[in-house]
């Protein structure tokens, strides 16, 4: 038998967190790791919950900083990427070398989190990367092109940490923005 699944509305889940600042923007960071839409399932302890959405929160904060200190906050030792790209180290040191590359290519970047389904020990996420390519990516000088492409994660989340992450990019629209492959 399966069990309902219930909505709450993002700000209740989120009620009494502390915004990170920006210091380029002072825009707050913390509102657009807030889900629009968040979906939970009814067996989910608050206190579970809560450590899961926190992770989350924290991990997609660091996509939009670059900002390792979150990343530590929230990632496993033991992290496993099982759609690792190639050259991509696997592990913690994974998702620090990608966002820094992005970053560099993409200094404005910004992850908005549309929507997460909190499942088992499952955060499903999907969302927005949106900023400017005025950096370098792949030898490649941007000039302002502006960027929005869309990815999912799915993350496992174990005692408060992500252990593992299961992603899906839309990186043909990324290269298309930015000059590198053909519309």
């Amino acid at each position: 038998m399966r069990k309902l699944m219930i909505a709450l509305a993002a700000s209740a889940a989120f009620a009494g967190e502390t915004p990170v600042k920006d210091a380029g923007t002072e825009r707050d960071l913390a509102t657009l790791a807030v889900p629009e839409t968040l979906i939970i399932a009814a067996d989910i302890p608050a206190a579970r919950r809560a450590a899961m959405l926190a992770s989350a929160r924290k991990f997609y904060q660091f996509w939009s900083t670059g900002d390792e200190d979150l990343l530590r906050q929230t990632i496993s030792d033991r992290f496993v990427d099982h759609t690792l790209p190639p050259g991509r180290p696997q592990g913690p040191a994974g998702p620090a070398a990608a966002s820094k590359a992005f970053l560099a290519a993409v200094p404005d970047l910004k992850v908005v989190v549309a929507q997460q389904i909190l499942a088992g020990d499952r955060v499903v996420s999907h969302l927005h990367f949106r900023g400017h390519f005025t950096g370098v990516f792949n030898q490649n000088k941007g000039r302002g092109q502006p960027i929005e492409f869309i990815a999912t994660d799915i993350l496992a989340v174990r005692a408060g940490k992500i252990t593992d992450n299961w992603h899906l990019e839309d990186n043909l629209t990324f290269l298309q923005q930015i000059g590198l492959a053909a519309r």
